[in-house]
C-alpha cells in the first residue's frame, strides 16, 4: 500500500482542519468538534485524538445537504422546514468521511475504538456555529467546505486530531 503525502491535521483548540500535502497547507477550514473536548472512550460523546486514517468516503454524487442517517442517504434534503419538523435531530449532511484509529490502545480496539464510535466528518445545517465546540463526537464542516475536501482527499489518506 502506497502513503499518501497529502494528509488532515484537526486541532480541538483552535477549532480548525488543514489539509496538507507534505508539509504544506493546502486548505484550511474551520470545524465544530465535540461540546464534550477531547477523549477516546465509546459513550464519551467527545472528539477521538491522535492518528486515524479516512476508512471511507461516503455520499458520493449526492446533493449538498442530503441528509445520511446510518451512513445511508434518506432521500430528504436539509431545510429549515425539515429542521422544524425534527428539532432534536443531530444533523449528518451532504458527505461523510468515515475515521478509523491507528493507534492501538489510544483509538484503535476495545473501549476506545474511533470506527467502532462511528466517528465522522461530515457536513451540518449552515446555520450551525463553526469555531465553537458542538458535536457529539465527529468533526462537522460547512458543507461547501467539505464538497472541496471531499473532492481533494483518498480512502486511506491519514488524519491527525491533535487536542
Amino acid at each position: 500500500m502506497v502513503v499518501s503525502e497529502r494528509w488532515i491535521r484537526i486541532s480541538i483548540p483552535e477549532q480548525q482542519l488543514v489539509l496538507l500535502e507534505k508539509k504544506q497547507p493546502l486548505a484550511v477550514y474551520p470545524v465544530s468538534t465535540a461540546r464534550n473536548g477531547p477523549g477516546e472512550q465509546r459513550g464519551s460523546g467527545c472528539t477521538p485524538r491522535g492518528w486515524h486514517r479516512i476508512r471511507i468516503k461516503i455520499g458520493a454524487g449526492q446533493p449538498p445537504n442530503a441528509v445520511f442517517v446510518g451512513r445511508r442517504p434518506t432521500g430528504e434534503i436539509y431545510s429549515p422546514d425539515l429542521a422544524a419538523q425534527c428539532p432534536n435531530r443531530d444533523w449528518i449532511l451532504t458527505r461523510i468521511l468515515w475515521l478509523t484509529g491507528l493507534e492501538s490502545g489510544r483509538n484503535r480496539g476495545g473501549d476506545c475504538d474511533t470506527l467502532h464510535r462511528f466517528v465522522y466528518i461530515h457536513g451540518c445545517p449552515d446555520t450551525v456555529p463553526m469555531g465553537t465546540p458542538l458535536s457529539h463526537g465527529c468533526i462537522r464542516m460547512r458543507n461547501q467546505d467539505l464538497l472541496e475536501l471531499f473532492e481533494r482527499v483518498m480512502a486511506g489518506d491519514r488524519v491527525f486530531i491533535a487536542g
